[in-house]
């Protein structure tokens, strides 16, 4: 099967292009990232002189390369990874997040459906339902009732998405993941942001009285649970992806001091952002029952291993440090 990846050289689609290329050695996999500031492919050096696996750089929003692609490696399935996914920056800056997160997804859906592939998964986010109350978990049903320009532009097209199925009949699923974290992600995010100031001795600074909550699932389960989306997944079908494993931004950096053996001193408290929702928490059962995925890593091995991954690739975060712009 001919695979593309669109936001391949991401955190979650490099990941999941190293998953896709050591689970089934008879797919192609055809990564095309526009290489916006977290795009970096250095997160594939041990993979690029794979046979199954391609580089093409290209925009989601350009139609004329988007369709190139599509009728140049006869594309069976399409993951689409590419997103704006910072909810800062999509507060300083909306038009970008609609640019990629909603024009591109429709260039990717009609090319899509021009070209007749046979899968299309669209990659998007607990955040489209908003915050969630004490006790309540979010099912794939629940409204959408996102806070940011980020989980706006995110529900926005996974509702473009399903309107694709329902119109066109193309063969799309949804996955709506909680908060990832794992090798190679930004350093603008919460668990590598915290890890490269601590390693730089600089301050770690937390949104608010940092008792915002999470469910924390690591990139590895959620590269197999998209998987199972893509391979076994119901056409228009949304899965909710969880590990259920929920911590305080307080608690991560607790966690990070302690691996890290800093002074608890460093933390500094920032004003709250805008739209800051307090928890998210989402009801799985539905990928669990159908397809048989179970999430596989502890939180406290995993993010043991997180920790220790950026401390052992200074090499490859230092020089993308210049491009944060959070904190």
């Amino acid at each position: 099967m001919n695979i593309l990846v669109t936001g391949g050289a991401g955190f979650i689609g490099a990941n999941f292009i190293h998953y896709l290329l050591k689970q089934d050695r008879s797919d192609h996999v055809i990564n095309f990232d526009a290489l916006t500031y977290a795009g970096n492919l250095n997160n594939l050096d041990d993979i690029k002189a794979d046979p199954h696996y391609q580089f093409v750089k290209g925009d989601i929003a350009d139609r004329s390369a988007v369709e190139a692609v599509f009728d140049g490696f006869n594309i069976n399935a399409v993951v689409n990874f590419a997103a704006e996914s910072h909810v800062d920056r999509s507060i300083l800056n909306p038009a970008a997040f609609i640019h990629s997160n909603f024009d591109g997804v429709g260039v990717l859906l009609a090319a899509a459906k021009k070209f007749n592939v046979d899968k299309f998964v669209q990659i998007s986010t607990d955040e489209v339902y908003g915050s969630s109350l004490p006790h309540q978990q979010f099912s794939e049903s629940a409204p959408l009732n996102p806070s940011s320009p980020y989980s706006a532009t995110k529900a926005s097209a996974d509702l473009l998405a399903l309107s694709y199925f329902k119109t066109y009949n193309l063969n799309v699923s949804i996955t709506r993941s909680a908060n990832n974290y794992g090798p190679y992600q930004f350093p603008e995010k919460l668990i590598p942001l915290m890890v490269t100031h601590g390693l730089q001795e600089k301050s770690l600074p937390i949104y608010g009285n940092g008792q915002n909550r999470r469910d924390w699932l690591h990139v590895q389960d959620n590269c197999a649970a998209i998987a199972a989306v893509l391979k076994k997944g119901r056409a228009g079908e949304v899965y909710n992806i969880a590990a259920h494993q929920y911590k305080t931004n307080n608690e991560i950096v607790e966690g990070i001091i302690r691996q890290l053996q800093l002074p608890e001193s460093r933390i500094e408290y920032a004003s709250d952002r805008p739209a800051n929702d307090q928890l998210y928490s989402i009801n799985d059962d539905k990928i669990r029952n159908e397809l048989g995925w179970r999430p596989r890593i502890e939180f406290d091995v995993g993010m043991n291993e997180t920790i220790a991954w950026y401390v052992d690739h200074e090499t490859w975060w230092r020089p993308l440090l210049r491009q944060v712009k959070n904190r």
